[in-house]
């Protein structure tokens, strides 16, 4: 295997990101975030029910789709935690200081879905005291935000 083949470290996180999301029990749409510090994975996240509730994908029925809720709407009705949300909660927050969080995620139908995070989960990110976030918009494209240090 030469370098050429080998992934550079944002490439190879996101890839991370995109295998977690398989875990994901929405039926809509599926998505997973690893929280990186150093080369090294400090937590993972996968959007699903909030522990000791019912999966969507157990249940069949996604409330937001059955009102055909636009994507960024109406989060209330979701059961669901988001991906970046996990990881942060299952994460030590004196490792994430300074950390980047990698998002990727697709569609029901298999088409990948953009993954920048919503206004919650930027403040969330932001509250955690992540500093870059990396994600893949729905045409694969890799795009950064930076979050200043705050005193």
């Amino acid at each position: 295997m030469n370098n050429e083949s080998r992934p550079a470290w944002d490439e190879y996180f996101l890839d991370i990101a995109q295998l977690v999301a398989k875990r994901s029990t929405c039926l809509r749409r599926n998505y997973g975030a690893v929280i990186v510090k150093d080369n090294i994975i400090v937590s993972t996240g996968y959007n699903g029910a909030a522990r000791g509730e019912p999966n969507c994908i157990d249940t069949g029925e996604c409330v937001r789709e059955r009102f055909n809720v636009p994507k960024g709407e109406r989060y209330e009705l979701c059961v669901a935690v988001h991906a970046e949300q996990n990881a942060i909660i299952a994460g030590d927050p004196v490792k994430m200081q300074g950390a980047t969080i990698y998002i990727s995620g697709y569609g029901h139908d298999g088409e990948r879905a953009s993954a920048e995070p919503c206004l919650l989960c930027r403040r969330m990110i932001k509250n955690a005291m992540i500093r870059r976030v990396v994600f893949q918009d729905e045409n694969g494209k890799k795009k950064n935000i930076r979050f200043e240090a705050s005193e």
